[in-house]
């Protein structure tokens, strides 16, 4: 199921005309070199939600629209395999997970850029029954944790290397938390702004939580990643994407989502008002889109500093081979221009 930003009746074109040379205007002048209604395909990591809401906020409000781009956003979900999607020319952008994605890419041969990182922030958290553990190191002390295969591979490595857990307190989880709930001594993978939610719902407790990048982990997440031709031969169409994406996200974490909120709930029936609402809180509190280098720099910031710093971490804790030359798995030609601060409400 997909949305489309073609909802577009004459008396809306015309409204957003005047946007459109402003976005010119913007770019020195010039216009984009590109047709107007370019269509571009977008493709999720995972079922419409909250975490999505930037991209949808574009297409919401003609964000993408404004700078020539027709944008379909495809969800992802459990059998859908967006990279190998983009691979063949199913779609134009994917969502890639964290940048250890985009280390093996580089490492595959697969020609993958990530151009922009939504998230500053990984949101994998731990959670745990409520007094559990003090803090991050003392988590250590609990008997097993959920964590799933793509988790052993990238997180629970660096846990493993950082802070000494031990590959035997594993056991495989199935996206299920009844074995949480009812052990607590036992720790489980999450996602920020939605396990501790449900948590919460079905066993009555507030469970405690921990964000793994604020233990360290400092992968960038729900990164934008697109072809290496892409970016040769269509450079406006990935920069008016990229800043249409950052665009989105401001507005969509500091002013009004609605329009955004209704196209989720269209691509995802299940997902509710309540946990949307508890998710984007989530994201707020705890500085997952916006906080560090975008504060200067813009959302979607990328430095290479950081990208060496995790690359280190990385080879350190076994998740990627040594020697690995990582930077054709990333530019930063379209981001840290500052696109959409003054989108933020004053503080």
């Amino acid at each position: 199921m997909s949305i489309k930003a073609r909802a577009l009746g004459a008396t809306a074109l015309r409204t957003l005309a005047p946007r459109a040379l402003a976005v010119t205007a913007a770019l020195g002048g010039a216009a984009p070199a590109f047709a107007q209604n370019t269509a571009v395909t977008f493709g999720t990591n995972w079922v419409a939600q909250a975490e999505h809401g930037g991209f949808y906020q574009s297409v919401a409000d003609g964000t993408y629209a404004a700078c020539g781009l027709d944008v379909t956003i495809i969800p992802g979900g459990p059998q859908v395999n967006n990279r190998a999607m983009m691979l063949s020319g199913q779609v134009d952008f994917i969502m890639g997970g964290s940048t250890l994605d985009a280390i093996t890419a580089v490492q595959e041969g697969v020609p993958i850029v990530t151009v922009a990182a939504s998230f500053q922030k990984d949101p994998q958290v731990i959670v745990t029954h409520p007094g559990a553990a003090a803090s991050f190191a003392d988590l250590t002390k609990l008997d097993k944790f959920l964590i799933s295969d793509g988790g052993v591979l990238t997180f629970w490595a660096w846990m493993i290397s950082a802070y000494g857990f031990k590959p035997e307190q594993r056991e495989v989880y199935t996206f299920n938390s009844a074995p949480l709930i009812a052990n607590p001594t036992w720790g489980m993978q999450g996602y920020l702004s939605s396990e501790p939610f449900f948590v919460e719902k079905e066993a009555g407790f507030k469970p405690d939580v921990w964000l793994i990048a604020d233990a360290g982990y400092n992968a960038y997440s729900t990164t934008i990643d697109t072809m290496a031709d892409t970016i040769a031969n269509k450079p406006d169409v990935v920069q008016c994407f990229v800043d249409g994406s950052i665009k989105g996200w401001y507005n969509y974490i500091y002013n009004d989502n609605t329009a955004a909120n209704a196209l989720i709930k269209k691509d995802n029936p299940e997902m509710t008002d309540e946990a949307i609402a508890y998710a984007i809180e989530a994201m707020k509190v705890h500085g997952i889109v916006d906080s560090g280098d975008t504060l200067t720099l813009g959302v979607g910031a990328m430095t290479d500093a950081r990208m060496a710093e995790f690359y280190a971490t990385m080879v350190k804790s076994g998740a990627a081979p040594e020697g690995l030359d990582i930077t054709p798995a990333y530019t930063l030609q379209f981001v840290n221009k500052g696109v959409g601060l003054d989108l933020k409400p004053a503080q």
